[in-house]
C-alpha cells in the first residue's frame, strides 16, 4: 500500500472516529505530499515522500524546542502529539549502536582521518540513513569518531 493510499485510509478513520488532531496531522502531509508531487511534476518516489515526511518531522521538531524554551506547555504537549502521529507513517528508527556502526563503516569507506573529512563523511552516510535516523545526532557520532 503506497503512503497516500495508507493516508487516505486512516483519513477516513479519524474521520469516522472523531479525531480532529490526527485528522488535522494526516491532511497536512497529504498536503506536502501533493505540494511535493506538483512542484517535481511526477508521482513522488518512496525516497521523495520520505524526504517530505522528514522534513515534516524536523519542522515539528523544531517548534517543539522552540515552545519548550518558550514555557509554553500547551502548545509543547499539542506537538509532542504531532510528532507521535507523523513517526507513525516513518521508517523504523535506527538504534544508537547501528547508527554508530554505519558511522565508522562509512568513515573508512572515505578514508577520513579529520573532522576535515567531515562534509565527505556526511555527504556519503545521510543517503544510508535517511529517514531512519534524526541528522543531528548523526552529526554528534561522526564529530566524536572524527576527534
Amino acid at each position: 500500500m503506497s503512503l497516500l493510499e495508507r493516508l487516505n485510509n486512516d483519513m477516513k478513520q479519524a474521520m469516522k472516529n472523531k479525531e480532529k488532531d490526527k485528522l488535522s496531522v494526516i491532511r497536512m502531509l497529504k498536503a506536502s505530499l501533493q505540494n511535493e508531487a506538483l512542484k517535481l511534476r511526477q508521482e513522488l518516489t518512496e525516497e521523495e515522500e520520505l524526504t517530505v515526511l522528514s522534513r515534516e518531522l524536523k519542522q515539528r521538531k523544531d517548534s517543539l524546542n522552540e515552545f519548550a524554551n518558550a514555557d509554553r506547555t500547551d502548545l509543547v504537549d499539542k506537538i509532542r502529539i504531532e510528532i507521535g502521529y507523523v513517526e507513525a507513517y516513518m521508517p523504523e528508527q535506527l538504534s544508537a549502536e547501528e547508527i554508530t556502526s554505519i558511522v565508522k563503516q562509512t568513515i573508512e569507506e572515505v578514508n577520513a582521518t579529520s573532522k576535515a573529512d567531515m562534509g565527505r563523511v556526511m555527504s556519503a552516510l545521510m543517503p544510508k540513513v535517511k529517514g531512519k535516523a534524526d541528522g543531528s545526532l548523526v552529526n554528534k557520532l561522526v564529530q566524536q569518531h572524527l576527534s
